[in-house]
């Protein structure tokens, strides 16, 4: 380790002693944490079942960067290197359409022998799988409406896939010794003013009740669903608003996420942690971006990521709360996209379990709010970078910029030759 990364991290570690913090101690508490990081941003939310099926759902990826991953192989390699270069062992978080099979299979058929290779992949490089139904890019979505159409025949092949999709989720806990969580979200709902918003929510939540009909062991999986505010197509109503999911989650113990941005472009989810936190047992949390109407940004070092990780740190909630990455940008090098979103995502938690939470409350509780102030803003200037430094040094992997050196080497090496190799089909 060089000895300035050393004696910076030494003198950090004096300055945040004097308020009471073990930034050793710290750095163990952060190594422990697993983030779960998106397959799809290394391909374009594209897949491998239906790969010439058009996106729908109202997902929309922008730019044609260079070195999309074409086969699961591809993606697999694109996702080691990402790994290489962000500190701590973590998931992948799969979609169903992302099955490594030369089988011709359709969604509500799918299997846990159509995911082996990925199980084999995790376990060999020691991380975690949680696990998506994919309820989009469907021929039986073109409509835009899954788990609550009107149509009983179409309705019930989305049950049937989500039910296929736990029994996969399960079998990655059972073969991985790390619980997956299963996320259920579909893009349901109306461009235009509806008449009837209560019978698309009834025949959802008839429909999540038989997906979720049978018991599977927590340990092995655990279930969530998520909510959106809009989405293209859906703009005047969506089918699984947040109240219908909160209220869902909460009756039938499954865990509610929250994804950064599916929410209105003012509306901070940071404030909602504590509050979801008194009545459900966990949390799914998806950290994203929202730029305007686009929910699916980059994770940047920002104020509501910090604040996200704040509300992790000072209530702890980080035992009960699932953390994972979504968001897609094909206008960028993909691997560098999964790595900024990754990495900032552990400054913003390391960064806030540098704070004396407990001095803060208690100077809060007795009502100082000036001694509140002033040390909350102290703290913004406190050196967090030399702790990251050291953790990133102690891990292995690149510090500061020096990752996107590798980034580079990787497309020139290999990313940019695909597009000189054409078309890969499997």
């Amino acid at each position: 380790m060089q000895n300035g990364i050393e004696a910076s991290y030494q003198e950090a570690k004096t300055l945040y002693g004097k308020h009471g913090i073990d930034v050793d101690q710290v750095l163990e508490n952060l190594a422990k944490i697993k983030v779960s990081m998106h397959c799809w941003q290394g391909d374009d939310v594209r897949g491998f079942l239906n790969r010439d099926q058009e996106l729908t759902g109202g997902i929309a990826v922008t730019g044609n960067y260079p070195g999309a991953a074409r086969t699961a192989d591809e993606l697999r390699q694109d996702l080691e290197k990402a790994f290489s270069l962000i500190p701590g062992k973590h998931k992948v978080n799969l979609h169903a359409i992302y099955a490594d099979t030369d089988e011709k299979v359709d969604l509500d058929q799918l299997e846990p022998k159509h995911f082996e290779s990925w199980v084999a992949w995790a376990k060999e490089q020691g991380l975690g799988l949680d696990f998506n139904p994919t309820c989009f890019s469907h021929e039986k979505s073109a409509d835009g409406f899954t788990l609550s159409h009107a149509d009983p025949a179409i309705r019930q092949f989305w049950i049937d896939h989500c039910k296929a999709s736990r029994k996969i989720g399960a079998y990655f806990g059972e073969q991985l010794g790390q619980t997956c969580v299963t996320n259920v979200w579909i893009p349901d709902g109306y461009k235009d003013i509806p008449v009837d918003r209560m019978g698309p929510r009834q025949r959802l939540k008839d429909a999540l009740d038989e997906v979720f009909k049978e018991e599977l062991n927590p340990a092995f999986n655990l279930d969530a669903v998520e909510s959106k505010v809009f989405g293209l197509g859906s703009e005047s109503y969506v089918v699984g608003s947040h109240e219908f999911y909160m209220g869902y989650g909460i009756q039938n113990n499954k865990l509610i996420c929250l994804d950064a941005g599916h929410f209105h472009p003012t509306e901070m989810i940071s404030g909602k942690l504590s509050a979801l936190a008194l009545f459900t047992k966990g949390i799914l949390l998806h950290v994203s971006r929202p730029v305007r109407w686009d929910s699916d940004h980059v994770v940047i070092m920002d104020d509501e990521l910090q604040d996200i990780a704040r509300e992790l740190v000072r209530h702890n909630l980080l035992d009960t709360t699932h953390i994972g990455l979504d968001f897609f940008d094909a206008s960028i090098n993909r691997i560098a996209a999964w790595v900024i979103g990754m990495r900032n995502t552990l400054k913003a938690l390391l960064r806030a379990m540098l704070e004396p939470t407990e001095t803060l409350k208690s100077i809060e509780l007795a009502g100082d709010y000036t001694s509140r102030l002033a040390l909350m803003e102290e703290l913004k200037s406190y050196p967090f970078g030399a702790v990251w430094d050291y953790y990133c040094a102690k891990q292995n992997v690149p510090v500061r910029e020096e990752w996107l050196a590798e980034v580079k080497a990787y497309e020139k090496e290999v990313l940019v030759k695909r597009g000189e190799q054409g078309v890969v089909c499997k």
